[in-house]
């Protein structure tokens, strides 16, 4: 936020008690901001508005023991005409390949069963440098998304590996592959749709069309085993008409995904689509988003009941937050279970047979 102008001018008019201003780019050197705030008595702004370098070696509080998200990369670089991100946190930056490894090598040692790769958009990594013949060091082979994967698939102690958000544009075959033969990846794959009209995804910037896309499913369906299917959606994008709306419900219909994180547009100041005159009024956005929502709540009761009688494999996280008498856990397809079980099992990889199921969670026992 603070790598927005009109954010900063906010504060410094708003609220003249903030001492210390800081940007995404200098995270590194708030201690030292901090330090001068205090000594010379004297407000602080240390926004820079470039790229930006990567930064290793930062510390990192984790919240969980089990599970942690690794950073791959910074920055975007596709300018989704509804998305501030390239305009605050800078192109794309690719972290080396090694300190990469090492951080997930060390997670591994820790105990940490399950990672999340992080970036705006994971499946370019290393891409920019490539492009721009940027040396980088190569390092166990990976030289790209899928051997980053491939890699981090042979780090022991690590029993799952998840990664968001990659970009349908950039869904290559090498990755796909890697997804397919990688016992440790899960074969939940998060692909977001964000629109499914090819004029209102013009529009977004998103640079494929509905047919594209239909076809990339259907291409990855066929090369992965049980691939489940996550995605964003956008309601009520300027100029989106009922008729593409509707185009919309006819990929969610197609597809069945197993996750929809479903948005209703806001308009974010300093990007193309905050100036686009056609917006739509909220009631009608709020009403195609009710249909919407009725659509994928139906198809999450009929993708959960494929689950019951079946044995999955649940990576334990804790006590259940609802019921302390009850422990929970994911599947591969980052379905909650709940079950009764000994509290030694949190952290543990574990057999469960699904016995019934409840929309939003669903019930095992070992």
């Amino acid at each position: 936020m603070m790598q927005e102008k009109h954010i900063t001018d906010k504060i410094k008019e708003s609220y003249p008690f903030v001492d210390i201003l800081f940007g995404t780019h200098t995270l590194h050197k708030f201690p030292e901001n901090l330090e001068k705030a205090l000594q010379e008595k004297k407000k602080q702004e240390d926004i820079i508005d470039i790229e930006g370098e990567i930064h290793e070696g930062l510390p990192i509080k984790r919240d969980s023991k089990i599970k942690a998200s690794v950073t791959i990369m910074n920055g975007c670089n596709n300018f989704c005409s509804y998305c501030i991100v390239p305009y605050v946190r800078g192109r794309e930056r690719s972290r080396k390949p090694k300190d990469i490894i090492q951080e997930v090598q060390d997670l591994g040692k820790k105990g940490y069963k399950e990672i999340t790769l992080l970036g705006q958009n994971v499946n370019s990594y290393l891409r920019v440098e490539k492009e721009k013949k940027i040396e980088f060091e190569e390092y166990q082979g990976v030289h790209s998304f899928a051997t980053l994967l491939k890699a981090i698939n042979q780090i022991e102690g690590i029993e799952r590996i998840r990664f968001v958000s990659p970009h349908p544009k950039d869904f290559t075959d090498d990755v796909i592959e890697a997804i397919s033969s990688c016992n440790k990846v899960c074969k939940l794959v998060h692909l977001p749709l964000q629109s499914g009209n090819t004029k209102v995804l013009k529009e977004m910037n998103r640079k494929y069309t509905k047919e594209q896309y239909l076809e990339l499913v259907d291409k990855m369906k066929a090369k992965i085993p049980n691939l489940k299917l996550s995605t964003d959606i956008i309601v009520g994008f300027p100029g989106e008409t009922d008729e593409e709306f509707q185009d919309t419900l006819d990929v969610v219909r197609k597809v069945k995904f197993e996750q929809v994180y479903m948005f209703i547009y806001s308009r974010r100041v300093g990007t193309p689509g905050d100036k686009m005159e056609n917006q739509i009024p909220e009631e009608q956005k709020h009403e195609r988003f009710d249909k919407l929502k009725a659509l994928v709540e139906s198809q999450i009761e009929e993708n959960n009941e494929k689950y019951l009688g079946t044995n999955q494999t649940i990576l334990v996280e804790g006590e259940s937050k609802n019921n302390k008498d009850l422990l929970t856990g994911r599947t591969d397809s980052n379905k909650v279970v709940v079950f009764e079980g000994e509290k030694d099992l949190i952290g543990k990889m574990i057999n469960l047979k699904i016995i019934s199921e409840h929309m939003w969670y669903l019930k095992g026992e070992i």
